[in-house]
């Protein structure tokens, strides 16, 4: 039986897919997006937070380090996370809180008893369950197996990706669900590069092969301001989502948000994007109507 790595469990989502659903935060990312708000997601090894604010000084997790990867100050901890590696001891030895790990492994049958268990909720709002991360593609086999138990007892499920997965592995994970909520985060693979570190290549080559599958699609474009707000970028994106066809079903257009800031402070990173500017109301309506002239259902926000 295939074991997942997840971070944690989200019930009662509203912004994941239809109704009200239980969202699966899948470890681990191949893409590294500037303006990402899951930093904790991208890479595959477990994490810790630290937070300062409830540290008491006791100098507990000074003596579970090992390596001297923990260093106490008048201002807090100094963590060297590549130096600790029992990284998991530290987050459980406080008694104040002050840690918290990010990442444990759960089987597939462990997870579907979880998520199968909130089913009256699903039912009742049309809702269900969304592997999302990260990137839950990465973990393809392991979504599929559980995709297929829910579906099997009646359970919408969905995929959310930014399809940056060769197809012959993405493939089978897509047939296992219901709906895709695919993320196009700019159309010039330029831009993409610069603000993701790859090209889009594969990712719109990846969004016509599902389109041709029949698969309910939710595009989502989330606009970040002097990133990849370019108005021709922008158009030709809608163009693209458009010459998908039937299979796409909304597009949610996003407003850029540093809701994460405070993950990197925590993970002990710096957020490169605390100076940039705020998106206007205006654009966004702007980008909304076009989507509509385009033919798509279009919302603001999901």
């Amino acid at each position: 039986m295939k074991m997942g790595l997840i971070s944690k469990i989200q019930g009662y989502s509203t912004k994941d897919g239809p109704g009200i659903r239980s969202t699966v935060f899948m470890m681990g990312c191949n893409l590294n997006c500037s303006w990402c708000a899951n930093p904790e997601l991208i890479t595959k090894a477990p994490k810790m937070f630290y937070y300062k604010e409830r540290c008491t000084k006791c100098g507990r997790c000074v003596a579970t380090a090992k390596n001297n990867s923990i260093v106490m100050t008048d201002e807090g901890c100094i963590i060297d996370r590549d130096k600790c590696t029992n990284i998991l001891d530290c987050s459980h030895c406080c008694f104040f809180d002050a840690y918290e790990a990010i990442g444990y492994e759960i089987s597939e049958q462990e997870l579907y008893a979880k998520l199968i268990s909130d089913r009256a909720f699903y039912e009742k709002s049309n809702g269900g369950v969304t592997f999302s991360g990260g990137e839950p593609g990465l973990q393809g086999e392991f979504v599929s197996n559980v995709a297929k138990k829910l579906r099997g007892n009646g359970i919408h499920v969905a995929l959310d990706t930014a399809g940056l997965i060769p197809w012959e592995n993405l493939e089978n994970t897509i047939r296992n669900v219901d709906a895709v909520l695919y993320d196009i985060k700019a159309f010039n693979r330029d831009i993409h590069f610069q603000h993701t570190s790859v090209y889009n290549d594969l990712i719109l080559e990846n969004a016509k092969r599902i389109a041709d599958t029949g698969t309910a699609m939710f595009i989502r474009m989330v606009i970040i301001p002097t990133l990849n707000d370019d108005w021709e970028d922008i158009c030709k994106r809608i163009e693209f989502i458009e010459s998908l066809g039937q299979s796409v079903k909304q597009v949610d257009i996003l407003k850029y948000h540093n809701f994460g800031t405070g993950k990197y402070i925590r993970l002990g990173q710096e957020y490169s994007l605390n100076d940039l500017p705020a998106l206007e109301d205006d654009f966004l309506e702007k980008i909304y109507k076009k989507a509509i002239d385009s033919g798509l259902k279009a919302s603001i926000g999901g």
